[in-house]
């Protein structure tokens, strides 16, 4: 490697007759100028690579952006889904609810029918084993005046007998 700031600063030339040694002060401006250039070249390439990685780094900051974006725009959607799945689970356990709560009063009103309609067939049985009744007494006192009536003419028949004899 060349030499230094420090280098150069303490660099000090051997002295001739007329002042510095011409091959020495040529030879140190040669070596500064390669180095010169040398820097320079490298100051470039290295300016070119910081620009390139600027370009790259924009690049990156704008996909990142993207990214962040997309990334709140999909838990947003995510938190709109979920909630749209809540309302409608609500709303179908609601309706649910409502449909169970109308079978049960359809079932609790078909009960209270049935229990009606027993009431009243037992009424109709009662009345009919009343009727019944009450026409097999008609009926047993009609036969037992049909037998009294029989033996009436049975007891006529005798006497008309008794007396034709």
């Amino acid at each position: 490697m060349g030499k230094t700031k420090v280098d150069l600063l303490h660099y000090s030339f051997s002295t001739s007759l007329f002042g510095y040694t011409k091959e020495e002060v040529d030879d140190l401006i040669q070596e500064i100028s390669e180095q010169i250039g040398k820097l320079t070249e490298e100051n470039i390439c290295l300016k070119s690579k910081v620009e390139e990685l600027e370009i790259r780094l924009k690049d990156y900051q704008s996909r990142e952006k993207v990214l962040q974006d997309t990334l709140l725009t999909t838990q947003k959607m995510a938190e709109d889904v979920k909630a749209n799945a809540h309302k409608q689970a609500k709303n179908i356990i609601e309706s649910a609810q409502n449909k169970a709560e109308e079978i049960l009063n359809e079932a609790h009103r078909r009960l209270s029918q049935i229990h009606s309609d027993i009431s009243e067939l037992k009424r109709q049985k009662t009345r009919f084993e009343i009727e019944l009744k009450n026409l097999i007494e008609s009926h047993l006192d009609l036969l037992e005046e049909e037998k009294r009536q029989s033996e009436e003419l049975d007891e006529i028949e005798s006497k008309i007998r008794f007396m034709v004899k």
